[in-house]
């Protein structure tokens, strides 16, 4: 497994960890074997109690944002979810080095180019034989390499260095909402008079036939 396919099995980790949390704030509850209601899990005592963050009073899931915005972790820290710093880290740590890499390499294409004009004028399309690598500023080229090679290599270089920006942007955002949602949840009760179930169900087809299927049922004892 490549390193952009780690950074991307990271990021769906904890993309993934918010939607999760999220389902755990509305249950099916079936009272009996054939009824069935939904019960949407009152608003958590979390988004009414207020904490004072630099002298102001803010509500947890405000603060636990605020914390995972101002440095990457905190949130999970303030919400004791110890567990979860690898993956904010290792998907924060992932992302910037991949950023890191692709804007170095960009960075000596471009200063290879300029070195490239300024040895040989415009409108000229030489063969650079003889000369050191140095000319290119370390860029990994072979000695003789044409003009358009230095172009290929600035725009494919440029197009990575964008898409990690995009998954640095996007990782960062991640870890705020995870932050945010798991606030949010942190003071739901999971009562001790909750069942859990599976029953056969009939699944809807296009047939005539249903499809079987099971149905996990959450029972209200």
């Amino acid at each position: 497994m490549s390193g952009v396919q780690r950074v991307l099995v990271l990021l769906c980790l904890l993309a993934v960890l918010p939607l999760a949390q999220l389902a755990q704030a509305q249950t099916v509850v079936t009272a009996g074997p054939d009824s069935t209601q939904v019960r949407q899990t009152a608003v958590a005592d979390s988004s009414r109690r207020t904490e004072k963050l630099l002298g102001f009073r803010v509500t947890r899931p405000q603060k636990a944002a605020f914390l995972a915005l101002a440095i990457p972790g905190a949130g999970q820290i303030y919400n004791h979810r110890y567990w979860k710093l690898p993956l904010v880290y290792g998907a924060l740590g992932g992302v910037g080095y991949g950023l890191f890499h692709y804007q170095s390499r960009y960075k000596e294409y471009v200063k290879g180019k300029q070195e490239y004009r300024t040895v040989y004028g415009p409108g000229q399309d030489p063969y650079v034989e003889g000369t050191p690598l140095s000319k290119l500023s370390g860029a990994n080229v072979s000695q003789e390499i044409r003009s358009e090679n230095i172009e290929r290599g600035i725009v494919f270089y440029r197009r990575y260095r964008d898409t990690f920006i995009a998954y640095t942007a996007l990782a960062y955002g991640i870890t705020i909402l995870d932050a945010l949602v798991d606030a949010h949840l942190r003071d739901f009760d999971i009562s001790e008079d909750l069942s859990l179930r599976l029953d056969p169900a009939a699944l809807p087809s296009r047939t005539a036939v249903p499809g079987a299927g099971l149905a996990v049922s959450l029972y209200w004892k």
